[in-house]
């Protein structure tokens, strides 16, 4: 089995015969697709899902699961030479990346097969079709054979693509994208990032730590530019500690290949040319919405292409919704979940409800790796908020501590007149294990007092939030370990 077959089972059509009718019709069948198609069986629906390419979508077959397992190989094998406990030996063995990469692909078959083919079956009322579609009106999907699903409501969950930015020379080179880096067959000994976003500094970092020689090319003047500006300044210094080369503020204006890539830049107004082995572009993502007939159903694109939607991610073409990251940012796969799942219960109710991202928690897995929540110091002030902000750092953090990775810090932001959590940045080993306590907190309007009067169980990472949530208003330096 490989990473591009149909493993669920495909309904066989006659393209001869009839429209089949369905209650609901989900085009898409990734994360958010899914989402829907349960939602709606749920409700009692008969369901179309129809998807001409991987099932599964983005997140299990070329995005957070093989990403993220290949990082967390990366982690160990840095961890072998790279470790700050004494009286315990290093070692710099080089890492068999055949090895590493056949693993990835093993789990991403499983989960696969366990997480989408396997669900289809719990499901009589979820039929598969197998082939693309292509809207012939909003109530109307013609598939590739020439068979049409006529269906009362229709969710839109075709997802998001690699972004190729319009740089000159770009499009007449072979360059990786997120998908064949991680399929590469035996890895270069340099490598060029396109773009400083949490895809790029996460791949850029994990070929880094494989033995390649990585140079990170950024336009705009600082990495995870969406995050808070201290978050930035701090990781790129440890990717620098790492021997990542980190330029910021940097033009391409021509890329050429011969043996080598060539890029020629500028950084400050000062040009230059410098060579690789390989070039990976990792500049952002696009929706997914040419060729599927949207504009012909009145269904309004915005900008970058993505599909516009209301509050109850209804598109401007009545009864046809749409979800995930076809929609825009934000592209997290627990988001498309979510609006898969929505979309499908308002196409399907009388009783609508609103998306509702005022929590959305994110999370960049570097090491250190990076989590966010609401808002950063810098929106909370552009709204007109008068706020609170305490940062601490992970030298604070008695788990941090004993780790010996005192990397990092956690910055808390409140509403200086309510005290209440309005936003949070952490950069820190596992920061993503961190972000929920804050979530919740600005979920559900927690206080600073909410927070510090809690118990932290000693020596978490956790701890770190209520210690920060303590330093608005105390000196943390000057408490006894666990002081109330």
């Amino acid at each position: 089995m490989n990473c591009c077959e149909i493993v669920a089972p495909e309904v066989t059509v006659d393209s001869a015969s009839a429209p089949v009718h369905f209650d609901l019709a989900v085009l898409g069948g990734g994360s958010a697709g899914f989402a829907a198609a349960i939602r709606g069986a749920e409700q009692g629906a008969r369901v179309a899902l129809i998807e001409g390419g991987t099932l599964g979508g983005t997140c299990v077959n070329v995005g957070c699961v093989p990403s993220k397992t290949l990082i967390r190989a990366a982690e160990a094998q840095h961890r072998r030479g790279h470790h700050p406990f004494a009286g315990v030996s290093r070692s710099e063995q080089t890492p068999d990346w055949a090895q590493i990469r056949e693993q990835k692909d093993d789990l991403v078959d499983q989960l696969r097969q366990d997480k989408y083919s396997d669900v289809l079956g719990a499901y009589d009322t979820i039929q598969l079709f197998a082939q693309r579609g292509i809207f012939a009106s909003p109530r109307e999907i013609r598939l590739a054979n020439g068979r049409s699903i006529v269906a009362e409501k229709v969710v839109v969950t075709t997802g998001a693509s690699p972004w190729v930015p319009p740089v000159p020379g770009l499009a007449e080179v072979d360059f990786l994208d997120n998908v064949s880096a991680m399929a590469l067959e035996r890895l270069p000994a340099s490598l060029f990032v396109i773009g400083t976003g949490f895809i790029a500094v996460e791949l850029g970092q994990m070929f880094a730590r494989l033995g390649v020689r990585v140079t990170l090319l950024g336009r705009k003047n600082r990495v995870l530019s969406g995050e808070d500006p201290d978050v930035g300044a701090a990781l790129t210094n440890y990717l620098r500690d790492e021997g990542i080369t980190v330029r910021t503020g940097t033009v391409i204006e021509q890329v050429s290949r011969s043996d080598r890539y060539h890029l020629s830049i500028v950084t400050e107004g000062r040009s230059e040319v410098l060579e690789a082995d390989a070039l990976l572009v990792a500049a952002g993502r696009r929706a997914n919405t040419a060729g599927f007939g949207l504009e012909a159903i009145g269904a309004t694109l915005g900008p970058h292409g993505e599909i516009v939607v209301d509050a109850h991610l209804e598109t401007t073409a009545p009864g046809v919704y749409a979800a995930g990251d076809v929609v825009g940012d934000p592209m997290f796969v627990y988001v498309a979940a979510y609006a898969g799942a929505l979309a499908a219960g308002n196409a399907l109710s009388s009783t609508r409800r609103a998306l509702d991202l005022t929590a959305v928690p994110q999370v960049t897995f570097t090491d250190p790796a990076v989590a966010s929540v609401g808002l950063s110091e810098t929106a909370a002030r552009a709204q007109g908020l008068d706020v609170l902000v305490s940062q601490l750092a992970m030298e604070h953090v008695p788990r941090a501590l004993a780790a010996r990775d005192t990397r990092g810090f956690v910055k808390l932001i409140a509403d200086s007149t309510t005290r209440q959590i309005v936003g949070a940045q952490i950069l820190a080993a596992e920061a993503g294990e961190m972000i929920l306590e804050p979530t919740l907190a600005i979920k559900y309007g927690l206080t600073i007092d909410d927070l510090t009067s809690t118990f932290h169980p000693y020596l978490t990472l956790s701890e770190g939030v209520k210690l920060a949530a303590q330093t608005f208003d105390r000196d943390v330096a000057k408490l006894s370990c666990c002081s109330a």
